[in-house]
């Protein structure tokens, strides 16, 4: 009798089992790897939407807090030593303080005169980041000696908030027509711009004013 042959059947069927279960292996680290990739872009994305509403709210706060200091502005009462008399030029007779474009004086700084028709509104062609000495706009307490906390320490606001002041015509409704015909009838548009804690993020606040008395 001949010696009976090796049966090599079983050792290929293992082989190629252990194959198979390799690329599985490998499939399934392939998908484990994607889902925590995606899981961390999630996350991060949601990190920084946090931080950006975060960052628009003290932006916000900012812009407001710099309109109410523009309210003080104007009607005072003014507590900068060296200011305290511009709230009186705040009258329905001394309209020559406004600018064209905007003031860039002390005495004048951050007060407009409207763009025409045809023009760009000036409250969009003003550069807000402008701190110098002759900037178009108005730092927070510089006319009314309040503080305002900025920096970049902490959270708040890069830059303390600015404002500029335009003098527009005033169509309260059963005022004199004739007046406002003539000019007498005037009130005021206050633009506000607030910083984040990163000065690229900005909130602009614009609000229409009369001042009681003056």
């Amino acid at each position: 009798m001949k010696p009976s042959e090796p049966n090599l059947r079983p050792n290929r069927v293992r082989a190629g089992q252990r194959g198979v279960t390799l690329v599985v292996v490998l499939l399934i680290l392939v998908v484990v790897t994607i889902l925590g990739i995606g899981g961390a872009q999630i996350a991060l994305l949601g990190e920084r939407s946090t931080r950006y509403d975060r960052d628009y709210l003290v932006a916000s706060q900012a812009a407001e807090a710099a309109l109410m200091d523009a309210e003080f502005d104007i009607r005072g009462p003014n507590s900068a030593a060296s200011d305290v008399q511009r709230v009186t030029k705040f009258n329905n007779k001394n309209y020559g303080i406004f600018a064209e474009g905007c003031g860039t004086t002390a005495a004048n700084r951050g007060l407009c005169l409207p763009a025409d028709l045809t023009g760009k509104q000036v409250w969009a062609t003003v550069d807000f980041l402008d701190v110098s000495e002759t900037a178009p706009s108005v730092a927070f307490g510089t006319y009314t000696g309040r503080s305002f906390d900025a920096g970049t320490a902490g959270v708040k606001p890069e830059l303390p908030p600015r404002y500029i002041v335009e003098l527009v015509e005033d169509p309260q409704p059963g005022s004199d027509a004739s007046a406002r015909a003539a000019g007498k009838q005037k009130m005021y548009r206050i633009t506000s711009i607030g910083f984040g804690p990163r000065k690229e993020v900005q909130v602009v606040m614009q609000i229409a004013f009369r001042k009681e008395k003056g």
